[in-house]
């Protein structure tokens, strides 16, 4: 294939895991590649520190739309995008979030090839706003790049034309492959941390579903503090806020709380801990790369790929403890068995297979 005359190609990112799994992708489009950041992370280990930590150039452009409503992100990210992509060739956007349906309405309304990574996945819950998002991206984009054949199957299954469509894997799979540090690193970044040798479990929660409701927030938190390890919580900004707001400040006491941390410290504190318990989507991806038993606590998600091997789902927080202590009693028996499991996620290549299928989408357009 004869390379492609330099482009304008807009890639659009506003939260720490767009950023993740852009990276790859970003470094493969080179000198063509203009980055534009909505700022809706615009907490500095959430973004600018997230930036340098995985070696994504600065931002060509940026928006700032942080700490705003849902519909006033997408409002206003809408506006700041579009005037962005005069010169633009192709518009890029990953995941479900409000930067990402913010340029798939700017792409569309302007006429400029969409491309969405990360696409095909279902909750089939509509009480969650990432399901709005991601379904109404979907079908704007002109290509769809699905991770699996669960996301294939869900393009079809509404309609979606084949042709739209294309299965590359997730790039979650190459960005931890760059980004994952080795034993003696990931031993003296848990070090640095405070955490010395000790075996602990790591937790993660910052989905409105979880922590906008006082009393769900305050279940989740008593239901890790009674995890017979000790729990890890980097903290949050949007989590902060609400124990703050609600004045549970008590229900952290016997938690190891820290603030939030860059994406190496967090790939070695994930890759460290006996077990993790989560809302996140990523983590999802990133435990069955690393072979980490996860509890996600959630109403639902949309990757049922790893439920049953890697993780299981709870939406009622008073079974965490349950389920952890199960987990923790036969983990050298369940680290075994997940040992051999492969990713269901894909084999580390997404991201050359998205950059060919821009190249010919680009190609067959300059030349029909």
């Amino acid at each position: 294939m004869s390379p492609l005359p330099q482009q304008s190609i807009a890639v659009v990112y506003g939260t720490r895991p767009e950023m993740i799994k852009l990276a790859p992708l970003v470094e493969l489009l080179g000198r063509d590649a203009r980055l534009i950041h909505t700022g809706q992370h615009f907490d500095a280990e959430l973004s600018a520190n997230i930036a340098a930590d995985i070696g994504l150039p600065d931002a060509h452009h940026r928006v700032e739309i942080g700490g705003k409503s849902r519909a006033s992100q997408i409002g206003s990210a809408l506006i700041g995008i579009e005037s962005h992509l005069a010169e633009a060739s192709a518009v890029i956007v990953q995941g479900d979030t409000n930067s990402s349906l913010a340029g798939a309405i700017a792409a569309n309304s302007l006429e400029i090839p969409l491309f969405h990574v990360e696409a095909g996945l279902r909750s089939f819950d509509r009480r969650m706003p990432e399901e709005h998002n991601r379904v109404l991206i979907d079908h704007l984009a002109d290509m769809c790049w699905a991770p699996t054949d669960g996301n294939v199957k869900n393009l079809l299954n509404e309609g979606v034309d084949s042709e739209r469509i294309e299965q590359t894997g997730n790039p979650i799979i190459e960005a931890m492959t760059r980004m994952l540090p080795g034993p003696d690193e990931q031993r003296a970044r848990c070090d640095r941390l405070g955490l010395g040798g000790e075996s602990f479990v790591l937790a993660t929660i910052h989905r409105p579903e979880n922590v906008d409701s006082p009393s769900r927030l305050r279940d989740i938190l008593q239901a890790l503090s009674e995890i017979s390890l000790p729990v890890v919580l980097p903290l949050h900004p949007r989590t902060v806020a609400s124990i703050v707001t609600h004045g549970l400040e008590s229900t952290i006491a016997g938690i190891k709380t820290i603030p939030a941390v860059g994406y190496r410290d967090f790939l070695s504190l994930l890759a460290r801990c006996v077990l993790a318990v989560s809302d996140s989507g990523g983590i999802q991806e990133e435990v069955s790369v690393l072979k980490i038993p996860l509890i996600v606590v959630r109403r639902s998600t949309e990757r049922p790929e790893v439920l049953g091997t890697f993780a299981t789902l709870l939406s009622d927080p008073g079974q965490i403890p349950i389920e952890a202590e199960k987990i923790i009693d036969s983990r050298e028996q369940l680290m075994a068995r997940l040992h051999d499991l492969g990713s269901p996620f894909g084999d580390g290549h997404a991201s050359e297979r998205m950059h060919l299928s821009l190249r010919r989408f680009l190609d067959s357009t300059s030349t029909g």
